[in-house]
């Protein structure tokens, strides 16, 4: 895992507005947890962290809403406030097979990735890099960065690098605190 850190990440708490200076990050879950996670999983083959991670998180009061595509994602980013991704960029930008068209299959990652540097108030980013040549590693890095993602986890994926990714974007994003049901602001 490669931890990338800025001088101004996309919200930072300010000690009178909680953790999240009125982001969507603060917004509360209307399914009742207390922090959506966009989990995005672009593989078409089993991904075992990818089934685990919801069945983990779920009881900490995690809404991880899980992903196959470019296209379901812009759905769920139009309707429900995101307060951490997890973004794959082995994504297809549309429910198809992967060897249907090979150059969109590609592409819906690092679209995501775009659309959530878009946001008003992006949240904190992790980006998952497919395994692929040199000049694809350097690729996917440089997308990474300059989406300001918050750690890039490489394949194949351990679940210990996942969790702790998540622990340390809680850490900084919300000081170490769940955002409050009815505040938005850390408890």
């Amino acid at each position: 895992m490669v931890m990338l850190r800025h001088p101004n990440p996309p919200f930072r708490a300010h000690p009178s507005q909680g953790a999240t200076n009125g982001c969507a990050g603060g917004v509360p879950n209307a399914d009742g947890g207390r922090l959506n996670l966009l989990l995005s999983s672009g593989d078409w083959r089993e991904d075992d962290w990818a089934d685990l991670l919801p069945r983990l998180l779920e009881p900490l009061g995690v809404n991880a809403i899980r992903v196959g595509s470019g296209h379901e994602a812009t759905a769920l980013l139009q309707r429900t406030p995101v307060h951490i991704a997890v973004v794959d960029l082995a994504l297809p930008l549309n429910n198809m097979s992967p060897v249907a068209n090979a150059i969109e299959e590609q592409e819906g990652g690092y679209r995501l990735l775009e659309m959530l540097g878009r946001l008003p108030c992006p949240p904190p980013t992790l980006v998952v890099k497919r395994r692929k040549t040199r000049r694809d590693d350097a690729r996917e890095l440089a997308a990474a960065l300059q989406a300001r993602a918050f750690a890039v986890i490489e394949r194949p994926v351990r679940m210990d690098i996942v969790l702790e990714a998540m622990r340390r974007v809680l850490t900084r994003y919300h000081s170490g605190k769940w955002p409050d049901l009815n505040t938005g602001q850390s408890n």
